[in-house]
């Protein structure tokens, strides 16, 4: 069972962290001993005035030194890594457990005006959403939220099927790859739109034509005079003079370079942070096609993007040499190196950035791929749907269908087929199931047409354009009553069904705003519209009445039903969707356990 895995590695992780804490704390011991050590032994040498051993024991300790800041660096990233490994891991425990995540849960993509997503609760706390989201960047989440926003093409859904599975195969690229990028859980910014900008700015233009020709030639123009003074005539003088005119040159631009390193510092910190789930990406050998096309986007001529990201690394080191007022003044005076790794950063720049910014969008594919992947992972028994391509003539198959977002322990599956009707008409009892079914039908289908698999032993459906009526909600702010709220949602039900034959209708108990006699008529006059429209769908409703618009258009309607059974006084509900009209209502037994006595 995958959740034993994620224990397995939850505790794996712990024993790392605590292994690598000690580690750390070791070589932090190790460094202040070499401090302490090093300088006592360098004052016993002075004293013996051996000027051979004082310089070896001063490169051995600077040596020492620096292999234990480096193994300090190396030792601290292995133990973020840790970390980040145990925090995915752990977010699936809890995920299960109390349905809490760390990602987000598309909360700021709720939109009460949109055809179905907010009836049908795929954003917010306890939603779709957040059972599905692991992605960590801002890109990442707005690409698997606009999956759960509309349907795709038949070809492309099933191409995210097929990556979808390959990669919920891999349960260790799938997870290094979640922790690589975990760090972007709490930024705010979209990296892509920051770099754009910075890449656009002219703080990030340097140099002219004349900077451009001799500063690659100043180090040769220094050894030709050097060898022109050996070997012909001492030129020594010009050549201190061109030095300090070197030396000046960059410090009358070293306000700008600082500038332009300051900021290319900032784009080389992210750039490095992506680093390792760029080379995640790179160097998997995938076989599906949808994996295939992402990972090629990261190719430069053959050249792997992370190269890139490691060269700008490199320049930015070199550039950062400058920062030692010493060694900074010198390579000025004979490279004029802060003008050479400007503008060779100014290169890599006007070569790479546009692949840079793609680099994005193929992270941001691949979060929402493995995000499905790991629906997949976590719920072994779910079908893969099958998409049919012709939505007139193409009927839906549901067996076993549940709610995602109930626990398994929980739910109850239903089957469902429309092969013989356009429109199920779903009657029966207060909380017996009927709003339940008919989320039930949708939230799996926007699972299906995002590529995921859905909750169902198998889920056959063509690709409709879904649309909702069901949470309707007065608006104070626009002076908007719940019948007036009713009455446009049901206007852009109908225009849509009229325009859209691929729409697909989700009505539950519609003009509840009304009066009960204007509530029959009017729902009855809508129904036989969208008969008239042939509109396909499913409307839940108390009024038993309209049942018998099925007797009126046979092979257009179909009754359906969920009851309760009484048994004592008490109501037992089964929540199985039923042939038929109901029989059995249930408002007056509960009002009647509330005191309310219907009958007196």
């Amino acid at each position: 069972m995958i959740y034993n895995k994620y224990q397995e590695r939850i505790q794996r992780a712990k024993d790392e962290i605590q292994r690598l804490h000690k580690s750390i704390n070791q070589n932090s011991f190790a460094r202040l001993f070499v401090i302490i050590g090093g300088g006592g032994l360098l004052f016993y040498l002075i004293q013996q005035e051996n000027l051979l051993l004082l310089l070896l024991a001063v490169l051995v300790i600077v040596f020492l030194f620096a292999f234990l800041i480096r193994r300090q660096s190396k030792l601290e990233k292995q133990h973020a890594d840790a970390e980040a490994f145990l925090k995915v891991n752990e977010n699936e425990i809890r995920l299960r457990n109390t349905r809490q995540t760390l990602y987000s849960d598309g909360t700021n993509f709720e939109d009460g005006r949109h055809p179905y997503t907010s009836d049908l609760d795929v954003f917010g706390q306890f939603s779709l959403f957040s059972l599905i989201n692991r992605c960590a960047t801002a890109l990442g989440i707005a690409k698997l939220a606009g999956w759960l926003q509309g349907t795709a093409t038949k070809q492309e859904i099933e191409g995210r099927q097929k990556a979808v599975a390959e990669i919920a195969e891999d349960l260790d690229w799938s997870q290094n790859f979640q922790s690589k990028l975990l760090f972007n859980i709490h930024q705010k910014i979209e990296v892509k739109s920051f770099l754009l900008r910075y890449f656009e700015g002219s703080s990030l233009a340097f140099g002219n034509v004349f900077m451009r020709l001799y500063v690659p030639a100043a180090p040769y123009v220094l050894i030709s005079g050097v060898l022109f003074s050996l070997l012909v005539t001492p030129i020594w003088t010009g050549l201190s003079l061109l030095g300090l005119i070197h030396l000046f040159w960059t410090l009358g631009l070293a306000g700008k370079v600082g500038l332009f390193s300051s900021r290319i510092d900032k784009v080389g910190q992210i750039l490095a942070a992506y680093a390792e789930g760029l080379t995640l990406i790179e160097e998997k050998t995938f076989e599906a096609a949808e994996n295939q096309r992402l990972q090629q986007q990261l190719g430069i001529g053959g050249k792997p993007l992370s190269t890139a990201f490691r060269e700008l690394s490199t320049l930015i080191n070199n550039l950062d040499a400058r920062n030692n007022m010493l060694m900074g003044a010198i390579l000025n005076i004979i490279l004029l190196w802060d003008f050479k790794y400007v503008m060779k950063i100014v290169q890599w720049k006007s070569r790479y950035e546009a692949d840079i910014l793609e680099a994005f969008d193929v992270i941001a594919g691949f979060e929402a791929l493995n995000s499905l992947a790991i629906l997949k992972r976590n719920h072994p028994s779910w079908a893969n749907p099958e998409l049919l391509s012709d939505t007139a003539a193409d009927k839906i198959l549901a067996m076993e269908i549940s709610h995602p977002l109930i626990p398994s322990g929980q739910s109850i599956a239903n089957d469902y087929n429309n092969a013989h009707h356009r429109i199920a008409l779903i009657t029966g009892s207060n909380m017996a199931g009927k709003s339940t079914f008919l989320r039930t039908i949708g939230i799996n289908a926007v699972l299906a047409y995002a590529g995921a698999v859905t909750c169902a032993a198998r889920f056959k459906l063509p690709i409709y354009n879904l649309i909702s009526y069901m949470r309707i909600r007065d608006s104070l702010n626009e002076s908007t009553s719940t019948f007036k709220a009713e009455l446009d949602r049901m206007k852009f039900i109908l225009d849509t069904v009229k325009e859209d034959k691929n729409s697909f209708f989700l009505i539950d108990e519609m003009l509840r705003g009304t009066n009960s006699v204007d509530k029959y008529l009017g729902s009855r006059a809508i129904i036989r519209k969208l008969i008239a429209m042939e509109g396909k769908g499913m409307v839940a409703t108390h009024d038993l009445q309209l049942a018998s618009l099925e007797e009126e258009n046979v092979g257009k309607v179909q009754n359906y039903h969920f009851d309760i059974r009484v048994e004592e006084g008490e109501m037992l509900f089964d929540y199985k969707l039923k042939h038929g009209r109901c029989t059995i209502f249930n408002a007056s037994l509960l009002l009647k356990g509330i005191g309310i006595d219907v009958e007196s």
